[in-house]
């Protein structure tokens, strides 16, 4: 996948465009994208870590540690009309006689099923923290969250299209009436929101806190890691967090302080903050890229399920 040589700036750029074709801004360039990306960070007095760096090696393979198992899994979707594929995590000592807790991480607008995999290393992120007694055994869902007939990622001269951002909007029927219930008819789930969350990089992230506080009958646990400008209108979901605010169990939010695109999660975070719903704000300090979306991992795969 492509976006693993991209520079910081190329991949924070792809973010943008992405966003922008989605709100169908026919007016977007690179060159205004770039502008956007690289106008200053200005942080306030609590932008900064709630957590302390995870040790060195948290997202490399450990000799001798169990390891879980990666496998494709492929559904029917009621949107595109094709059968789809997801990337599924089973944790080592999976056992289909007992049920699990399900986190669904959606990945950036250049990226596939594979980039959490891949470029970010959660497999190993997770085995890691599970073989440390730090996370409750779960069954992690990375899924294509560009729901399109042809859902492939596409050129790097066609990621910018409406139709490639526009996918990542319709994925939102996909993940509900699709890949969530059938997930829950193949494996051994727990098959309630209370056991279900949700997280996402980037685009992802947007499309994480879009609909997972949008829909909180689905997910009660919620992460937006460096979310990109496709994110609803913070005061927007502020107000769904705080209308379900019976129902939410964690709201997460994440970015770094070196992102030229932290404006969108601060806004989020201080809209929750002003209607009163509890929630994690952690300001590491990398740019839009890997380092981050890994330790966010780390840290928010230890807090769900509790």
């Amino acid at each position: 996948m492509k976006i693993r040589f991209a520079s910081t700036l190329t991949v924070a750029v792809l973010c943008t465009l992405g966003a922008a074709a989605h709100a169908q801004d026919t007016d977007v360039n690179a060159e205004k994208a770039r502008a956007n990306f690289a106008r200053p960070v200005v942080l306030a007095a609590d932008d900064v870590r709630a957590f302390a760096p995870p040790p060195a090696g948290f997202a490399d393979a450990q000799p001798g540690s169990a390891q879980g198992k990666v496998e494709p899994f492929t559904y029917a979707s009621s949107v595109t009309g094709t059968r789809r594929t997801a990337m599924v995590w089973l944790p080592a000592g999976y056992d289909k006689s007992r049920r699990y807790p399900v986190l669904y991480l959606l990945h950036g607008i250049g990226g596939n099923q594979d980039e959490w995999r891949g470029y970010v290393r959660a497999p190993q992120v997770l085995d890691n923290l599970l073989a440390a007694g730090k996370i409750v055994p779960m069954i992690v869902v990375m899924p294509n969250g560009r729901a399109l007939a042809d859902d492939r990622s596409p050129p790097e001269n066609k990621v910018f299209t409406p139709e490639n951002a526009a996918g990542f909007a319709r994925f939102e029927r996909d993940l509900l009436d699709s890949l969530v219930p059938a997930v829950d008819a193949a494996y051994p789930t727990l098959k309630d929101s209370a056991h279900r969350a949700i997280g996402g990089l980037s685009m992802g992230g947007g499309q994480a806190l879009n609909f997972g506080l949008g829909h909180p009958e689905a997910f009660n646990w919620v992460a937006g890691f460096s979310p990109a400008p496709n994110t609803e209108a913070p005061a927007k979901l502020a107000a769904e967090a705080a209308q379900a605010k019976g129902k939410l169990k964690l709201v997460y939010l994440s970015c770094g302080n070196r992102d030229g695109l932290i404006n969108v999660a601060q806004g989020v975070h201080r809209q929750l903050r002003d209607q009163g719903v509890a929630h994690v704000w952690n300001v590491d300090g990398y740019g839009h890229d890997r380092d981050s979306w890994a330790e966010n991992l780390y840290h928010y795969a230890q807090l769900i399920f509790r």
